[in-house]
C-alpha cells in the first residue's frame, strides 16, 4: 500500500461522509478530531540522548440512524508521523506507507451497528465493550485494558457483540462474546463469552461478572503452532473461567471497586488469578481541586498483567493525581503512577487550555524515576527509564498537542 493508495481512501471517506451530511443532514452525523503534536525526548540506554518528532492524527466519526429503530458508527484514525515516533512506529511493525519526509497509516476504529427497542438493545461489529467502574486501572475491563501511561489513548475495540436487556429501571443484565486475542485463531478458540448484571440504588451500583474464554488449539488453529508470535497469550487447554465485582458509589466522596479473578486449569490459578482496584475521587474548595488515589493488587496471571493480556509486570501500585481547575477553560494537574515492587515511579505534569470553542491545548510532561536511577545501585524498575529487559528507554517525555473538534 503506497502513499498515494493511503490519502486516496482518506479522501473518499471524506467525500463521502460530507456528501451525506450535506443530502442526508437529518440522518447522517460527521464528527471528530484533529490533533498536531510535537513530542521531545530524551532517551535512556541505547536510545539517542536527545530525540524530538512530529504526529498529525485525525479522528473521523460517522453515524448513520436507520429510521427509528438502529445506527451504525464507524471511526477511523488517520495518522502521520516524523522523526522519533515514526521509527518508533516502525519498530513495533505498524503498518505505514512512506512518504518523501514523513509515514502514514490507516486504521479502523470502530465499525458496529446499534438496534434499540423499549427494553433491549444489540450492539455488533468492531467496538468497545466497557465493563468496569474502576477510576484508572479496571481489571474488569479485560477486554479492553486501559495503560494510565497513555492517558489519551482511546481505548482499542473488540471484533464482538453485546445484548443489553433492562428488565426494569433499575436493572440491567448484559451477554456479550468477543473474538480471540489471536485474530487468525479457527475453529473458536479463544473467544471470550460472559454476562453481567447490574443493579442500581440512589448512590451506588453494584454488577457482578462471569466470562469464559473457550479452550484453544483446537483443530485447525494457529495457536500454539507458533508461539514466538503469541509470547503474551498463554496456553488454555481447558478455557479461563474469570469471575468479578465491579462497584461504585457516590457518596461524599466517589468510591470505586473493581475485582476479577481469573482461573486457569491448566496453571492451578491461585491468588496470581486475582486483580483488584479500589480508589477515590474528592473535590475540594468548590470543585477547583480535583483529588484522585486508587491502588491496585495484581496477581501475575491476571487480566492486568502481561501474561494475562494487561500491560503490568508486578504486584502493587497507586495511582495519585491532582488537578487543579482555574476556570471553564483552564486546568492543571499532577500525577504519580506508583510501582510499589520494585520501588520504580513516573510523574506526569498536564496543562490544559481552551484557547476558543473546539480548540484545545494540552502540554504533558513525564519523567521515569527508579532505584538505580536515585542510588545506581542497578535496580531497574518497570516505570523506570530503562525496564528491565530492554536496551533503551526515556529520562523525559515532553508532548506539545493542539487538538481541534469538528
Amino acid at each position: 500500500m503506497n502513499i498515494r493508495n493511503v490519502f486516496l481512501l482518506a479522501s473518499a471517506i471524506v467525500f463521502f461522509a460530507a456528501g451525506g451530511v450535506s443530502k442526508l443532514s437529518a440522518q447522517i452525523n460527521f464528527s471528530g478530531l484533529l490533533d498536531s503534536s510535537v513530542f521531545l525526548r530524551a532517551g535512556a540506554g541505547d536510545a539517542q540522548a536527545f530525540s524530538y518528532g512530529f504526529e498529525k492524527y485525525a479522528n473521523m466519526r460517522m453515524t448513520a440512524r436507520m429510521r427509528e429503530v438502529g445506527t451504525i458508527f464507524a471511526d477511523v484514525n488517520l495518522i502521520a508521523l516524523a522523526g522519533d515516533p515514526a521509527v518508533a512506529a516502525a519498530a513495533m511493525g505498524m503498518p505505514f506507507a512512506s512518504g518523501p519526509n514523513f509515514i502514514a497509516g490507516f486504521d479502523l476504529e470502530r465499525l458496529f451497528f446499534r438496534l434499540n427497542t423499549d427494553n433491549t438493545r444489540l450492539d455488533g461489529g468492531l467496538m468497545r465493550i466497557p465493563i468496569g467502574y474502576g477510576l484508572v486501572w479496571r481489571p474488569t475491563d479485560f477486554l479492553n485494558p486501559p495503560n494510565p501511561l497513555v492517558a489519551n489513548a482511546r481505548p482499542r475495540g473488540v471484533l464482538g457483540a453485546e445484548f443489553s436487556w433492562w428488565p426494569t429501571f433499575d436493572m440491567k443484565f448484559v451477554g456479550f462474546a468477543a473474538t480471540p486475542r489471536d485474530p487468525f485463531s479457527r475453529w473458536g478458540g479463544g473467544t471470550r463469552v460472559g454476562v453481567t448484571l447490574e443493579r442500581e440504588w440512589d448512590r451506588i451500583v453494584v454488577k457482578g461478572i462471569y466470562a469464559f474464554e473457550l479452550p484453544r488449539g483446537g483443530p485447525g488453529s494457529s495457536f500454539p503452532a507458533d508461539p514466538d508470535l503469541h509470547p503474551l497469550i498463554p496456553s488454555a487447554e481447558f478455557g479461563v473461567h474469570r469471575v468479578g465485582l465491579s462497584v461504585k458509589a457516590d457518596m461524599e466522596l466517589g468510591f470505586a471497586l473493581d475485582v476479577l479473578y481469573s482461573y486457569n486449569h491448566e496453571q492451578q490459578t491461585r491468588l496470581d488469578g486475582l486483580a483488584v482496584s479500589a480508589g477515590f475521587d474528592y473535590s475540594f474548595f468548590g470543585g477547583s481541586l480535583l483529588v484522585v488515589a486508587e491502588y491496585l493488587f495484581s496477581g501475575a496471571a491476571s487480566s492486568t498483567a502481561i501474561e494475562g493480556g494487561g500491560h503490568l509486570g508486578n504486584r502493587h501500585y497507586l495511582y495519585t493525581g491532582f488537578t487543579w481547575i482555574f476556570n471553564d477553560f483552564t486546568n492543571a494537574g499532577v500525577a504519580l503512577i506508583s510501582g510499589f515492587s520494585d520501588l520504580s515511579f513516573t510523574p506526569i505534569a498536564t496543562f490544559n487550555r481552551e484557547i476558543f470553542q473546539g480548540a484545545t491545548l494540552a502540554l504533558t510532561a513525564q519523567v521515569p524515576l527508579d532505584r538505580d536511577l536515585l542510588f545506581g545501585d542497578g535496580n531497574r524498575g518497570e516505570f523506570g527509564p530503562l525496564p528491565p529487559g530492554r536496551n533503551s528507554g526515556r529520562h523525559f517525555d515532553f508532548s506539545a498537542m493542539l487538538r481541534l473538534r469538528f
